[in-house]
């Protein structure tokens, strides 16, 4: 490796790709597409000296010399983080409300806070996880100064991303071939229970309601029990449950427009101004 760099770029490439699970998921969160971070991993291990990444049909697992790589990246780009705050300014204090509903906290929020917290390591972040249409009015009271929620009306919120709903149920118990079909659904109210039942409808398709929940774990409880299908967003479906589609006789579904949604009591806060920044910066996708 003498006379060799290893650039800020492709550390932060290995983290996305890491963190996100895949390239294509890693390439919104480094704003390139996913050839270009695939190309940034590809130098990275030509100063290596060998893969980082073992790549897979199906998934993506770090060598030996990625996972010892892994810490020391994520070491830099702290401390390169950690100088930007520093050189722009005394850091930011007191507390951000943050709402998200737990699907979208477990796919999207841990980079938002890993670099927030790098930048801003003095304001605490107050945590709120609920479905979308309990977060809205919150953020609409005051309650809370930020969250990450599904659009329910057109224009609401800076829109970040689309992300699918699809259909999912487990392999053995095969519950979309019951009739009336069993469905698992958010609480009323909730998007995603609004629309799968809309589409069965459309379909004409018998179903019935059987479990409700207003949380992801029970969703995927009553779904991994054989009890009903259910409506996930995609990026919360989790190994051991199949998505569903028109071969197994169930309807498309629209997609969620996922927004990041302020109060207006909050504007003008300097460390709310900076989360939604972070949000803005790590989570919304060109065009």
């Amino acid at each position: 490796m003498a006379g060799k760099e290893l650039q800020l770029d492709w550390l932060r490439a290995l983290v996305a790709v890491v963190d996100a699970g895949s390239l294509s998921a890693a390439a919104p969160l480094v704003h390139r597409s996913q050839s270009a971070v695939s190309t940034q991993i590809q130098k990275l291990e030509e100063v290596v000296g060998r893969p980082v990444l073992l790549r897979g049909p199906r998934h993506l697992a770090l060598t030996p010399a990625g996972t010892e790589l892994l810490a020391y990246a994520r070491r830099l780009l702290a401390l390169h983080g950690e100088a930007l705050a520093m050189l722009t300014g005394p850091a930011l204090q007191g507390q951000v409300r943050l709402g998200v509903p737990d699907d979208y906290a477990a796919s999207y929020l841990t980079p938002v806070l890993r670099s927030f917290r790098s930048l801003q390591p003095e304001v605490e972040i107050a945590l709120v996880c609920e479905q979308s249409t309990a977060l809205i009015p919150q953020v609409q009271r005051g309650e809370l100064d930020v969250a990450l929620v599904s659009r329910d009306r057109p224009k609401r919120g800076t829109l970040l991303f689309e992300e699918p709903l699809v259909w999912v149920g487990a392999p053995q118990q095969e519950a979309w071939r019951r009739d009336p079909l069993p469905v698992a659904a958010y609480e009323p109210g909730s998007l995603a229970r609004r629309d799968a039942l809309a589409a069965l409808a459309a379909q004409r398709r018998p179903h019935r309601v059987v479990y409700h929940s207003a949380s992801l774990a029970g969703q995927l409880a009553a779904v991994h029990s054989g009890m009903a299908v259910a409506v996930l967003t995609r990026c919360s479906v989790p190994p051991g449950l199949v998505v569903l589609g028109e071969r197994h006789g169930l309807p498309p579904l629209p997609a969620m427009q996922v927004v990041v949604l302020r109060s207006k009591a909050s504007r003008g806060v300097p460390a709310v101004d900076a989360l939604e920044q972070q949000v803005l910066q790590t989570l919304r996708r060109p065009g």
